[in-house]
């Protein structure tokens, strides 16, 4: 009778994780629960029962995600209900508004919606997906880090000057909101139903995918917009062991296949159609206007969604080439690389994304660990940036309390480690973050 106890552990511990978030009701509920689970697994160690692995979560989940509909968009609830379908996101998630179909909501307007937002958000969402093409910007900031931090002026250039930096950039840290009072915001966005629809299929399909491929670092002859090529020959060094990174010229770039990443500077790419890109992959250019989406000068974030990449990143307003405004190459791949969700490594990316826009499908995560079980062993199978350690722990029940078991040694790249045999109910593995 043991056994199918502890077949349901995964569902037990996630509806463990919030109880001191619910009311007193639902945390005596959930002490009941836990008085059970402990007797069964006492019970499952006096028979031999096998150890129930669980793997600490290190990405953002769909229950932690929530879904903003503009309702004077008529493709908005559409969009939402596929995504919310797609990706399994609770009802109570989706919060709709009138936001208006200008590329620009005036702050007035915004922060009236934000707080209206706020008030609906249920208790441990941490990130935002706004299921919509326009509005992009509130005044001089995109409508992503408006949502994320709430309109403020300081995250904005003055004369080309300084913003204020994001907290979250290149942190360790999984509950942004939890932490540091913000929740990242993605823009679901594309130039027609049909390609947002495509742009769905590649996260899902990005997920534990563990592909195989190339980061392009892009250099161009446009000095203003070439600067992030200061940082090409650090990120080649320290993620070559990791995964295939190649520097290359901006003439260099039509025809490439098995794009995971790609980062340059131009006004326009030339020869977008002829790129192929994997599942879960981003690509931006820095330059003053890619965030600005529809009837822009110069070339929108959208042609890459287009062009089939999963994510990108451009300003709506003029930035100045300021490296902080813009992705920095190394902070993304350490995130990514190590299991983060698209979302969480792209917003880590950037130091001062007060005027930049994020774009693109942000639960897709290519480089997810998991717990499998083959050839009668469980293992531990999934991807990392740098050599770093995975936490053995072990207890006689969930709640614990645990004991330190032992660490697990992460090589750079794909890894698949042995899970070691022990003498209790259940163990649990937390990943360490590679080092910076």
């Amino acid at each position: 009778m043991n056994a199918p106890i502890l077949t349901i552990l995964p569902w037990l511990r996630s509806f463990f994780a919030n109880a001191l978030l619910w009311p007193s009701m639902h945390v005596q509920a959930c002490r009941t629960w836990l008085g059970v689970l402990g007797l069964a697994a006492m019970s499952a160690i006096a028979q031999g029962a096998p150890t129930h692995w669980w793997l600490q979560s290190t990405a953002l989940t769909a229950h932690e995600l929530a879904i903003v509909v503009n309702e004077d968009d008529p493709d908005s609830r559409a969009l939402a209900a596929r995504y919310q379908s797609a990706r399994g996101i609770p009802v109570e998630n989706v919060i709709t508004v009138h936001a208006g179909t200008e590329s620009n909501l005036p702050r007035t307007r915004f922060i009236s919606l934000r707080e209206e937002v706020l008030r609906r958000t249920p208790t441990g969402v941490q990130a935002y997906v706004l299921a919509w093409t326009q509005p992009w910007r509130v005044d001089c900031m995109s409508i992503t880090s408006a949502f994320a931090f709430g309109f403020d002026a300081s995250y904005c250039s003055e004369r080309c000057g300084a913003s204020r930096p994001s907290p979250y950039f290149d942190s360790d840290e999984h509950a942004p909101m939890s932490r540091f009072g913000m929740r990242p915001t993605m823009l679901l966005a594309g130039m027609n139903a049909t390609e947002t629809e495509q742009l769905i299929a590649r996260g899902l399909a990005a997920d534990f995918s563990m592909p195989s491929g190339t980061v392009y670092l892009v250099r161009t002859g446009d000095a203003a917009r070439n600067v992030r090529a200061a940082f090409f020959a650090d990120t080649a060094k320290r993620y070559g062991p990791a995964i295939t990174v190649h520097e290359i010229g901006l003439d260099e770039l039509a025809g490439r296949e098995s794009i995971l990443a790609l980062f340059t500077g131009a006004v326009r790419v030339p020869g977008l159609d002829s790129l192929r890109f994997r599942p879960g992959a981003v690509a931006d250019h820095l330059t003053s206007a890619g965030g600005q989406l529809i009837g822009g000068s110069q070339m929108s974030a959208l042609e890459w969604l287009a062009a089939g990449a999963t994510a990108s990143y451009g300003t709506v307003v003029e930035p100045c080439n300021h490296l902080q405004k813009f992705p920095h190459p190394m902070a993304f791949l350490r995130h990514y690389l190590d299991g983060a969700s698209l979302i969480e490594a792209y917003w880590k990316s950037v130091a001062w994304p007060g005027e930049g826009l994020f774009v693109g499908e942000p639960l897709a995560r290519p480089f997810g660990a998991r717990i499998v079980e083959q050839d009668g062993r469980r293992w531990l199978v999934g991807h990392s940036a740098a050599p770093r350690g995975a936490l053995v722990e072990r207890a006689t029940s969930l709640p614990g309390p645990y004991v330190r078991h032992g660490l697990l040694r992460l090589p750079a790249g794909p890894f698949r480690v042995a899970l070691p045999d022990l003498p209790a109910a259940v163990a649990r593995i937390t990943l360490l973050p590679s080092p910076r």
